[in-house]
């Protein structure tokens, strides 16, 4: 069989499984997907060991169901979230322009009043949601990719990708914070509603709904991990990687995916505006201090 055969068939049965099962949610049910992606990229290679792939994942796989698992019970420990915080940086930070939070502004200029799910989407509405779903696939898809063209630079990125979420979670335990819905629906806000899934809501085929779909890790949602927003982070972590490898001036239209991330999250009353700040300042010093601790490793 031929790469371009063995590939084609990939991407349909990747198609048919996100339109019919689900998109990929998961970190091990995409881990499972980039597998069999490579096993069709290596269809031709007479020396392949279809094995290899799990000898270098296992390690930052079970990191990655580490960190699900830990961040799924972190809301469980006691300690009562922040709920003023976030509300009040964010009042200063839009006062400006509106006085209302970025979120309550945002639902009631583009989707109404009250805003629920059951409004029909608009462009925006799918265009953004599709943008916050990108979160569970871009940064492991991006590692597979360099998995097959560049071992080196896989660590490097996986190296970051991981010291990021690991960071993450530690403010998680020692920081829960309620995000802009939760503070809504217990009286700190105005009447907002988390609406994320509504831009796909009108998208279907065959009698089947575009959807996420967890396929292998379960259940372990943490509602109060909204500081930092690693959907912005991851999204910050994935732009400046592309900037600091690319040489084309084009490389910072990249930017344009946290600031994309940070507005979808925002008016969909997943995270508050600084929470996206705190995210990509989170990410940019994961950056930093990766890459100085790579470079004295090299010395």
């Amino acid at each position: 069989m031929s790469r371009r055969t063995a590939v084609s068939a990939y991407a349909l049965l990747l198609l048919a499984w996100s339109w019919y099962v689900g998109i990929p949610n998961d970190p091990a049910g995409v881990v499972v997907w980039i597998w069999l992606g490579t096993l069709a990229w290596q269809v031709e290679d007479v020396d392949r060991d279809p094995w290899r792939f799990w000898r270098d994942w296992w390690k930052p796989l079970l990191l990655l169901v580490v960190y699900w698992l830990v961040r799924g019970l972190a809301d469980e420990i006691g300690i009562p979230p922040h709920y003023t915080f976030p509300i009040r940086v964010d009042e200063w930070l839009s006062s400006p322009f509106t006085d209302d939070v970025p979120t309550v502004a945002l639902q009631h200029a583009w989707c109404g009043t009250p805003c629920t799910n059951d409004l029909s989407p608009r462009w925006w509405d799918t265009l953004l949601t599709t943008v916050y779903a990108s979160h569970f696939l871009v940064a492991l898809t991006l590692a597979g990719v360099l998995w097959v063209r560049n071992r080196d630079e896989w660590v490097r990125w996986l190296r970051r990708y991981i010291t990021l979420l690991m960071s993450g979670l530690a403010i998680y335990i020692v920081f829960p914070m309620a995000p802009p819905w939760m503070a809504a629906r217990d009286g700190y806000l105005p009447e907002v509603h988390r609406t994320t899934s509504r831009g796909w809501s009108e998208i279907a085929f065959a009698g089947s709904d575009l959807h996420r779909q967890t396929l292998i890790m379960w259940g372990m949602g943490n509602k109060v991990a909204a500081m930092p927003s690693l959907h912005c982070g991851i999204a910050c972590l994935v732009a400046l990687y592309g900037i600091s490898r690319l040489r084309t001036p084009a490389r910072w239209l990249l930017l344009l995916y946290p600031l994309a991330m940070a507005t979808a999250l925002t008016y969909f009353a997943e995270h508050y505006v600084i929470d996206a700040i705190c995210g990509c300042l989170l990410a940019l010093l994961v950056m930093v201090l990766v890459g100085r601790w790579e470079r004295r490793r090299a010395a």
